[in-house]
Formats: structure tokens, sequence, C-alpha cells
């Protein structure tokens, strides 16, 4: 009996242990984000830190046909064990969730970063509250800025023009600046600057040159009025309790140095490369340079906008979000930026 109780153990301890596979969904497919970050990181960079135990099936939320508000819901059901997209499509769910990425408070990606790291504790809880997920990494798109298909001096020629929004404070700033935001899917964007539908529309530069935007519109206002875009990587939550420690911190220790990590660092020049490429205005190393003509916000035009944020569309989310959510931001995020909310 001890001798066949030793061949079954080191029968067991001599096979091999079952891979962990994970199914992940990653943000648009299209973009450098995906091509030049998530592809490698999911499948070569974390499945070679890992040994070969954790090994990734890949696809994206387009790929899937998912719509933008069901991404973070069906991950906390878990339809699939990863999934990362842009905050701002869950604040439906989650209003306090707009308070990871507001307007205008960050104009360099150090500063954006600054802001994410003093609101990572409330996106946390938020994802951890609404979304049943385990937050894991928070990387920008690059600042989101204005595309018009429409001759434009500055903020004050957007009066009376559709822009579509890349968010809800977005639109709400559009609104007040007496422009009239416009909810449109960003694939969509360019048929609608085509058509009439909108006349503007915000998101960010690398983003438009790769969609093309270039093609649909002519003048570009580099001014942040859509913030940076932030793209949350989440795991649902009971696929995370059932990790070991170990396999945890190795997910958290590569997506910060293989993932998050280099998408800030190259977060900066991103965006003086992509102006670059959308005008012509300097070497684009993404491609051909295209034509848009560059609008330079004014001093007058940053001011009239930061009022209006700190005046009207941060009251109005606090409002939204409720409870003490506004406090939690003027203790992390408001301190960072120097702006508070009234309470």
């Amino acid at each position: 009996m001890r001798k066949t109780l030793c061949v079954v153990a080191a029968a067991v301890l001599s096979a091999p242990v079952m891979a962990e596979n994970l199914s992940v969904v990653g943000s648009w497919s299209s973009l450098p984000l995906h091509k030049q970050y998530e592809i490698p990181f999911w499948t070569e960079t974390l499945p070679e830190a890992s040994g070969g135990k954790l090994t990734v099936e890949l696809t994206t939320h387009n790929q899937m046909s998912l719509g933008l508000g069901e991404i973070y819901p069906l991950l906390g059901q878990g339809v699939y064990d990863v999934a990362m997209t842009v905050a701002d499509y869950a604040v439906s769910d989650a209003p306090e969730l707009e308070g990871l990425d507001v307007p205008l408070l960050a104009l360099t990606a150090d500063d954006a970063r600054a802001m994410v790291d003093a609101a990572r504790p409330m996106v946390d809880d938020i994802y951890r509250d609404r979304f049943n997920s385990q937050v894991l990494a928070i990387v920008p798109y690059p600042p989101q800025v204005v595309f018009c298909n429409h001759d434009i001096a500055g903020l004050d020629d957007l009066k009376g023009l559709k822009v579509r929004a890349s968010g809800r404070m977005t639109a709400k700033l559009l609104d007040a600046l007496g422009a009239e935001g416009v909810n449109v899917s960003f694939s969509e964007v360019p048929g609608a600057l085509q058509n009439g539908v909108v006349d503007c529309a915000v998101t960010g530069a690398g983003s438009g040159y790769s969609a093309g935007w270039w093609e649909v519109t002519t003048h570009l206002m580099p001014l942040p009025l859509g913030g940076w875009d932030s793209v949350v990587t989440a795991m649902n939550m009971d696929k995370w309790n059932k990790l070991d420690a170990d396999t945890q911190s190795l997910i958290q220790k590569q997506l910060k140095e293989g993932f998050e990590d280099p998408v800030w660092a190259t977060a900066q020049d991103a965006l003086v490369n992509d102006i670059a490429c959308l005008t012509g205005n300097g070497e684009c190393p993404a491609g051909d340079s295209r034509s848009l003509k560059l609008v330079e916000a004014s001093e007058a035009d940053f001011t009239k906008a930061t009022e209006i944020l700190t005046t009207v569309v941060l009251p109005d989310w606090a409002e939204r979000a409720g409870g003490d959510w506004s406090q939690r931001w003027n203790d992390s995020v408001g301190n960072v930026v120097g702006v508070q909310i009234s309470n």
C-alpha cells in the first residue's frame, strides 16, 4: 500500500500544472493602444512571464460587436475574465466614475498620471461595487482634442455648432459654450462629419489620425476638451479571487511594468507626434502627414473653458454622483490639481 501511495504521489507531483486560461476583451482593435501595447502584452509578455502558466484568448469589444455600455457589466457577470475600455463608456451605470477623467485639468501626461493615481482608490471602489471587478491598470488615450469640418479660430466659434462629445462632462462643457453636444459612437463619426450630422468631434489626436478623421475635417484645435480618455483594465472579481496570491502579484507586476508604465511613458510624445501627423507641422513617425489647419487655443479660451468647468461642469457632476463622491474627489484629485468643488 505504501509503495502504491508513493507511486501515486510521484505521479501527481510530476504531472504538468494546468495552465490558467484568461479570456480578454481589449479596446478598439484599430487604434494604437491595442495594436502596440495590448496585443504584445496579453499574447507574449504575460504568458512568457508566467512560464506558460497563464494563457490568453484575446479579442476586442468591437470585434465582438458589444455595446459600449455593456462591456463592464458583462465583465462583472463573468462573460469574460478581463476587459479594457474607456471608463466614460460606463458612466450611465456609475456616474461617480466621471471624476476619473475631467477635461482641461491635465495638460501634460505627467499631470494626467498624477490625477489618475490620486483617483485610483475611488476607481477601485467603483469597479468593485458597480461591476464586481478588480482594477488592474489605468492608461490614457492621447488628450481628447477637437476636429472640425468647419472654419474655427477659437472656442467662441464652436457656438451654434453640433459637436460629438467624448464623454458626459465634455458634453456639458460644450453645451455651456453654446455648442450642441451630440452623442455619436467613435466608429460612426467620419460618416456623421461627412453628412453634416455633426460639425466637429472630440477624440484623441492619434485616434483621429488612425481612423482617418483628417479625410472629413479641416481644422484641429488641440485643447483637451475631453480629458485624456482613461482606459481601465479590470478582471472579474470572482476570477481574480480564484487566483493564488503569487499569480495575482505576477499579473499586477507585469501589467505595471509591461503595459501601464510604457503607455504613460510615450503619452506626451505621442500627442506631439499625432499633431504633427495631422497638421504637417513637424515629422510624422506614423506615416504620411496630413494638412489640417492647427487652431491654437488662446489664453482667453483656456480661461473661459476652465471657469465653465469649475462653476458648471464639476458641480453638475457632484450632484449626479451624490453621496460623498465630491468630497472624496476634493480630497484626492482636487488636491493634486488645485481645484475644489463647492459642497
